[in-house]
C-alpha cells in the first residue's frame, strides 16, 4: 500500500467496517458505538491483518471531538452553564478526589506502584468522556433538559480541571518519582506555573466571550449575505476548527474546550440553528472515526493476561464513579432521576484519559501496563455505557416501589420542594401550573405575568427555583413526574397544566398525576415530534403545540395578514 493513500484507506477501511459491525451491533439490539468500537479492534495493531495509520486515525478522531464540543458550544450557553454552577463546580471537584483516590488506592496497594504512578492512574480514572456521554443524550432528546445541562456543566468543569493537571504535572514529575525530568517541561516554581496556566486561560475565555462574542456573529452574517451554502458550511468548519487549533497554541487549553467555546460564541448569532444543523452529518461521521480509534488502541491480550487488574478498573469507573456521583447530587438535594442521570453519564472514561496516560507513560510515570488497563477499561466503559443510561427509569422505577429511602430522596425535607406556608391563596386555587422553566417556560410565565395570571412553577433546577422566589414567583424543586411535586405545586384545585419541558418520556406520567388528582384539569404540552404529538392528543387528551407546526401558523398568519388586505385594492 502506497504511503501517501494512508489517510483514503484508514478512512474506507475505518468507515467500510465501521457500517457493518454497527449494522451488527444494532441487529443484536446493542449500542452501534459497541460495532464501532469493534471495528477498531479489527484493524489495530494487536489483531492480524490490515493495521490502519494509527497517528492518522487519532488525528481524525481529534476532528471529531472538536467538531462535536462545537456543536455542544452551539446549543449549550453560558447562561446555562452558570445556572448549573452551584452543583457542577463543587460537585466535578469532589468526585475527580474521590475517582482518584479509589484508583490510587487500588494501584499503591493492590499493586505496589509507586505514587507518581498511581496519580496518573486515578486521574485518568476520575474524568469521563465528554463524546460519549453527548451521543448518550443527544439519543435519548435530554440534552436540553436540567440533567443534561448538569450533565455537560460537571464534565465541561473536570475538563477544565484536567487542562491543569496536563501542564501542571511535567514540573511535579520530579516530585512524583520521575527517574529523569521532561526536558521540555516548563520551569520555575509550582504557583508560578499555576499562576500562568490560569492567566492563559482566563484570557482565552476573556477574548472568547468579549471579543468573540461580536467579530465572529459578524463574520458569519458576512458570509451568509453571499447566499452561498458551501461558504457558510465551510465558515462554520473553518471556525471551530481554526479556534480550537489557534486556541490550543497561543493559550494551551485543550483543542475540546477550545471548540466549546467557540461554538458558544457563534450561539450568539441568529445563524447558530443553521450552523448546528449543516455540520450534523460531518460530527456524526467523525464522532465515528474517534470510537474507531479508541478501539485501535486497545489490546485485547489484556483481557486475558490481567482480568482481575481490568475487573478492578471498570468496577472503579462504572460502579465507585457512579455511586460518588449519585451521592453528591443528592446531597445537594436534587431528585433521584438527577442523580442517576449523572451517575450514568460519568460511568465511563475516554479522551482526557488517553492524553494523560501517555503523558504519564513520557514522563516515566505511568507503567505500560497501566496504559493498557486505562484503554480497556474505557473500552468496556465506552461498550455498555448506553446500556446504563437504558437502565435509569427500570432501575428509579424499582427504587420507587421497594425502597423507602428512594422515596426519602425523591421528597427531601427540602424547603424547595414544596410551596412556603405564606404563599398567596390566589396561587393555590384555579392557578396555571408550569412545569419546565425553560426557554418556553420563560415565555410562557412572562406572558401569564402580563395579563395578571396566578402560576405555579415547577422545574428540577434549583437555582432557577432560588431565582424565582426570591422574584416573588411561586415555585417548587423537583422532577414533575413525581406525585409529590404536582401535588406540592396543588395541581388538585389548579385549572390548567402547561407541560414546557423537553422530557417526552415523563409527560405521560405527569399528565397521569394531574388526570388522577384533577380530572378536569386542561393540560398543554409542547413538542417536537410529531407522532408523540398525536399520540398525546389522541390518548391523553391533551393540547399539544407541535414546534414546527406552529411556526407555520405563525408564518401564514403573517404572511395572510400582509397580503390579503391589500387583494381587493389589486382588483381595481
Amino acid at each position: 500500500m502506497h504511503h501517501e493513500l494512508s489517510l483514503i484507506t484508514t478512512l474506507a477501511v475505518g468507515f467500510g467496517l465501521a457500517l457493518i459491525f454497527g449494522f451488527i451491533a444494532t441487529h443484536l439490539k446493542m449500542p452501534a458505538l459497541v460495532g464501532y468500537l469493534f471495528a477498531g479492534i479489527v484493524i489495530g495493531p494487536t489483531t492480524p491483518g490490515y493495521v490502519a495509520d494509527m497517528e492518522i486515525a487519532a488525528q481524525l478522531a481529534e476532528i471529531g471531538v472538536m467538531l462535536l464540543m462545537f456543536g455542544v458550544g452551539l446549543h449549550f450557553s453560558l447562561g446555562d452553564l452558570l445556572s448549573v454552577r452551584k452543583i457542577a463546580l463543587p460537585g466535578a471537584a469532589l468526585q475527580m478526589v474521590v475517582a482518584t483516590a479509589l484508583g490510587m488506592g487500588v494501584a499503591m496497594w493492590a499493586w505496589d506502584w509507586s505514587l507518581g504512578g498511581a496519580l496518573v492512574f486515578g486521574l485518568a480514572l476520575s474524568v469521563a468522556s465528554t463524546v460519549v456521554l453527548l451521543k448518550a443524550l443527544e439519543s435519548r432528546g435530554v440534552l436540553d433538559t436540567v440533567n443534561g445541562r448538569i450533565a455537560v456543566g460537571w464534565l465541561v468543569v473536570e475538563d477544565l480541571a484536567m487542562v491543569l493537571v496536563l501542564v501542571l504535572l511535567p514540573p511535579l514529575a520530579g516530585w512524583l518519582g520521575a527517574p529523569q525530568a521532561n526536558p521540555d517541561a516548563p520551569h520555575g516554581s509550582l504557583l508560578t506555573t499555576l499562576g500562568s496556566t490560569l492567566a492563559r486561560v482566563a484570557a482565552f475565555v476573556a477574548i472568547m466571550l468579549v471579543i468573540g462574542r461580536r467579530f465572529f456573529p459578524w463574520v458569519l452574517w458576512q458570509v451568509t449575505r453571499t447566499g452561498s451554502r458551501e461558504l457558510f458550511t465551510l465558515c462554520v468548519i473553518a471556525a471551530a476548527v481554526s479556534i480550537a487549533y489557534g486556541s490550543s497554541k497561543l493559550f494551551g487549553v485543550s483543542f475540546a474546550l477550545g471548540a466549546f467555546f467557540a461554538g458558544m460564541v457563534l450561539r450568539e448569532s441568529q445563524f447558530s440553528h443553521r450552523a448546528a444543523e449543516e455540520t450534523l452529518p460531518l460530527r456524526d461521521a467523525f464522532a465515528v472515526l474517534f470510537f474507531v480509534s479508541v478501539g485501535m488502541l486497545f489490546d485485547p491480550h489484556v483481557l486475558v493476561e490481567k482480568p482481575l487488574q481490568v475487573l478492578a478498573v471498570v468496577a472503579i469507573i462504572v460502579v465507585g464513579k457512579s455511586i460518588a456521583a449519585a451521592g453528591l447530587v443528592l446531597a445537594f438535594r436534587y431528585p433521584l432521576n438527577t442523580a442517576l442521570t449523572v451517575s450514568a453519564s460519568l460511568a465511563q472514561i475516554g479522551e482526557f484519559s488517553f492524553i494523560l496516560a501517555g503523558l504519564g507513560m513520557s514522563l516515566k510515570l505511568l507503567p505500560p501496563e497501566g496504559n493498557s488497563l486505562i484503554l480497556a477499561g474505557a473500552l468496556i466503559s465506552i461498550a455498555i455505557n448506553p446500556l446504563l443510561f437504558g437502565a435509569i427509569e427500570p432501575i428509579q422505577k424499582w427504587m420507587r416501589e421497594r425502597s423507602p429511602l428512594a422515596r426519602l430522596f425523591e421528597r427531601p425535607d427540602d424547603p424547595l420542594a414544596e410551596l412556603p406556608m405564606t404563599t398567596d391563596r390566589k396561587y393555590l386555587s384555579k392557578q396555571v401550573v408550569l412545569v419546565g422553566y425553560g426557554r418556553v417556560g420563560k415565555r410562557v410565565a412572562q406572558a401569564l405575568t402580563e395579563q395578571g395570571i396566578p402560576f405555579v412553577v415547577a422545574d428540577e433546577n434549583r437555582e432557577a427555583v432560588e431565582q424565582l422566589r426570591a422574584s416573588g414567583t411561586p415555585a417548587v424543586t423537583g422532577n414533575a413526574s413525581d406525585p409529590g411535586v404536582l401535588i406540592q405545586a396543588h395541581i388538585a384545585e389548579a385549572r390548567m397544566l402547561v407541560i414546557a419541558t423537553a422530557q417526552p418520556h415523563a409527560v405521560r406520567q405527569m399528565i397521569e398525576t394531574a388526570r388522577t388528582l384533577n380530572p378536569d384539569i386542561e393540560v398543554v404540552v409542547r413538542s417536537h415530534n410529531e407522532h408523540e404529538a398525536e399520540l398525546l392528543a389522541r390518548e391523553a387528551g391533551s393540547v399539544v403545540f407541535l414546534g414546527e407546526q406552529e411556526l407555520a401558523r405563525a408564518m401564514v398568519r403573517h404572511v395572510l395578514a400582509r397580503v390579503v388586505p391589500a387583494a381587493p385594492g389589486a382588483a381595481h
